[in-house]
């Protein structure tokens, strides 16, 4: 199915005869907590998840936003009135990383009708509400493994016999600034693919044979191996999420930089090229 959904196909779905759970998971890195912008209005029905408390696991050596407890992330959806046979929606204030990183943990724990809502909430026109919802408790239950998973090693050896993409701005691929990591560059062989170069000014998915043609530049030919990792598996998932409207099944290394570069013993590449 097609991983993103139009303002105007979801109006039509949630008044059709099976409407969609509606996630609103506005985030920003380093920004003010999503919940405050949420209590201001959100899609009526629509349930906040917090990104770095329930669709991450602490911080620590995985990384700044480790995979969530499958088990914990499980219970998170079924009080947000999640259900394995009923469709779902994210949607966030309109960058689309948070909503893609909830998108791609249901999928990777095996929901099999997720879609992130194209442009956010910034694309919305319709009326918002402040009234909080209670949801009927859903039934899913994480199964991982819908979607492939890398780790420090596995993102290393896809770098040489594949192509591994890093979604991150190109001055810290490059590393001529790092804000954030303890140190800067990019995981030797990478290719910089900033997650910006997917989407239009207003944040909405390029079409996707003008993805396909983006990825297939960046050496992701038909039958090629990808891998993507960004700073902290969040815009590397909207990265994953691109190449998925492009017809290519990427896998999410989900520790990325945060947990590559806490690692001293792990090599940096620095500058524009791969090596």
């Amino acid at each position: 199915m097609n991983p993103t959904i139009t303002v105007t196909e979801c109006v039509s779905e949630l008044t059709g005869a099976r409407p969609p759970v509606l996630l609103d998971v506005r985030w920003q890195l380093g920004g003010p907590h999503g919940r405050a912008d949420y209590d201001a209005g959100h899609l009526p029905g629509a349930v906040f998840v917090d990104l770095d408390a329930e669709l991450a696991g602490p911080p620590g050596a995985g990384g700044r936003h480790p995979l969530p407890d499958p088990e914990a992330f499980g219970a998170v959806m079924r009080r947000a009135g999640v259900s394995r046979d009923v469709p779902v929606v994210v949607y966030d204030g309109g960058q689309g990383w948070a909503a893609a990183r909830a998108w791609w943990l249901l999928r990777w724990a095996g929901h099999p009708e997720v879609r992130v809502l194209d442009g956010g909430l910034a694309a919305w026109t319709g009326d918002l509400s402040t009234k909080v919802p209670e949801p009927d408790a859903g039934d899913f239950r994480p199964e991982p493994g819908g979607l492939p998973l890398l780790d420090a090693d596995g993102a290393a050896a896809l770098a040489d016999s594949g192509l591994l993409l890093d979604a991150r701005a190109a001055e810290r691929y490059r590393g001529d600034v790092e804000p954030i990591d303890r140190v800067g560059g990019h995981i030797p062989g990478a290719v910089s693919a900033p997650t910006a170069g997917n989407v239009t000014e207003d944040g909405r998915f390029l079409p996707a044979e003008t993805l396909a043609a983006r990825f297939a530049g960046l050496g992701a030919g038909p039958g090629a191996e990808v891998g993507v990792y960004c700073g902290s598996g969040v815009s590397g998932a909207h990265e994953v999420l691109a190449l998925e409207i492009a017809g290519h099944r990427a896998a999410l290394y989900a520790g990325s930089w945060s947990e590559w570069s806490s690692d001293a013993s792990r090599p940096v590449a620095t500058g524009p090229d791969p090596r």
